[in-house]
């Protein structure tokens, strides 16, 4: 989806669809105020009728209208005028988008930067609208033959202000270009199918990212390199696998005053069938989704080396299947792990914090900042928060404190839950260290408390997006979630920075 910005006469403006608000009781925005002139007051005539009164997302589709360049115009319901939360305000947006994709139109003008919201500037009503757009928009339809439908092509939003000059403006749509290239292939990547979205396919797509981005660079580990760094943990997943696993490291260094990075790790299992703890086989076809972590750091990468921000990041990737064979891992097994702890995998299920300790230890060397891993990790996650937040725990106060700062700014949200030492005797093992399952109290918990004994040298978060990664209804696929919280996490350190 291409973003542009316009200013000038409205009623002139050509366009698929002028997008514009009315106010509750019954009053016009700013911009429809502006096309109600030359429309003949067909507009105002339309509120006094009663057609539309202005109730918070309510929705008018108004065709061919005389005096007005543009195609249609769709009227909004926006509230009240004095201004409106920003939960209301991302629901409007999303309203509209649907409105004008479910239409089947190529492109829209949106004038909702005019809508006051309560604590949230301008920048901030662009950024919504545009992800309101793009995921009203995007379809996955690589492996389709038939004809794509009307509603998939979408290709144009255009954000309208009244003059020209509002840098914040101006650089939020340019910044919108990168994020949705970001979110493009966050859910790209996590809609793929485990066979042309292996670990190797991953590597592969990484180093594409190097050649097409000259500031980043990229490292592929093989399982021997892993062998001889004792990533014990991180290869017991991928032994019943035939595919080879990989760790994918993609530097990107943009503050040249070499301040420490920020760590990105991103859980990589392009299929999760349970090992030798199979799952169950409805929705089995779903695991494929359990690198939406990986997929979300590689979106990450990318956005920010497109808008080339100004701060050192690196994203760690360790990419694996779980597959059950002869070589797999066994309920009872003991792996030492990189940090030469040693783990009882009592269930071959809970893979993901096996390659992710490995991953966590190795990200030391890059003498981060902070650390932040991302994965879809536990199903005790969606049943303790549902699909509405992500679960964010922390060794660091601070830390968290900015990560859920950042997802009520972005409208991706994450609640963070404790991280206390009496959660720790559930992992506890008589023949080994810890175990990888602690049992089905406080799952999500546990799990970040295995976690946890890993990430003792440096300030550490940990992002669970079982719940909120990925949407079994309908529309069935990826949300791209949590970027946004990232790179809004990233752009706050950049703005105390300065």
């Amino acid at each position: 989806m291409e973003i542009a910005l316009k200013h000038g006469p409205l009623p002139k403006l050509k366009s698929a669809c002028i997008i514009t608000a009315v106010h509750s009781p019954k009053s016009l925005g700013s911009s429809a105020t502006i096309l109600d002139g030359p429309s003949r007051q067909t507009l105002s005539t339309l509120i006094k009728r009663g057609d539309v009164s202005g109730k918070l997302s309510e929705t008018l589709l108004l065709p061919n209208i005389s005096g007005i360049a543009a195609d249609r115009v769709l009227l909004v319901g926006a509230g009240k005028r004095s201004g409106i939360t920003a939960a209301e305000y991302v629901k409007l947006v999303r309203k509209a988008a649907s409105v004008v994709i479910g239409t089947g139109l190529k492109n829209a003008t949106s004038t909702l930067t005019e809508v006051a919201v309560d604590d949230r500037d301008d920048a901030w009503k662009v950024q919504q609208q545009i992800l309101a757009f793009d995921a009203a928009a995007y379809r996955f339809d690589e492996f389709k033959t038939v004809t794509k439908s009307k509603s998939a092509q979408f290709s144009r939003l255009t954000i309208y202000v009244a003059a020209d000059g509002d840098s914040a403006v101006e650089n939020e749509v340019k910044f919108g270009q990168c994020l949705v290239h970001g979110l493009k292939l966050t859910k790209d990547l996590a809609n793929s199918p485990g066979n042309y979205c292996t670990p190797q396919i991953l590597a592969e797509r990484a180093k594409q990212l190097a050649k097409e981005h000259k500031n980043l660079k990229v490292d592929v580990l093989n399982e021997a390199a892993m062998e001889k760094l004792g990533m014990g943990a991180l290869l017991s997943v991928s032994k019943g696998s035939e595919e080879p696993a990989k760790l994918i490291t993609i530097k990107y260094n943009g503050d040249s005053g070499q301040s420490k990075p920020v760590v990105l790790v991103g859980k990589g299992v392009t299929f999760d069938s349970g090992g030798i703890s199979l799952k169950p086989g409805p929705q089995m076809d779903e695991m494929k989704y359990d690198m939406c972590g990986a997929a979300t750091v590689f979106g990450v990468m990318l956005a920010i080396a497109q808008a080339q921000l100004p701060i050192n990041v690196v994203g760690v990737v360790p990419a694996t299947e779980n597959l059950p064979d002869g070589k797999a891992s066994k309920p009872g097994d003991i792996v030492t792990s990189m940090s030469g702890q040693t783990i009882e995998v009592l269930n071959t299920d809970a893979e993901g914090r096996l390659i992710l300790c490995d991953a966590l230890t190795y990200s030391a060397r890059f003498d981060p900042d902070v650390v932040v891993d991302i994965a879809t990790l536990t199903g005790a996650c969606i049943m303790a928060l549902g699909h509405a937040t992500s679960a964010l725990m922390s060794n660091n106060d601070e830390l968290a404190d900015s990560l859920y700062a950042a997802g009520q700014l972005s409208g991706d949200p994450a609640w963070r839950l404790p991280l206390w030492d009496v959660y720790q005797q559930q992992i506890d093992s008589p023949f080994a260290d810890m175990a990888n399952v602690g049992g089905r109290a406080a799952g999500s918990i546990t799990a970040a408390c295995f976690l946890a004994r890993y990430t003792k040298k440096y300030r550490w978060a940990h992002l669970d997006i079982a719940g909120t990664a990925w949407n079994s209804a309908n529309p069935k696929g990826a949300t791209g979630r949590p970027l946004t919280l990232l790179v809004q996490y990233l752009r706050s350190r950049i703005a105390a920075a300065n």
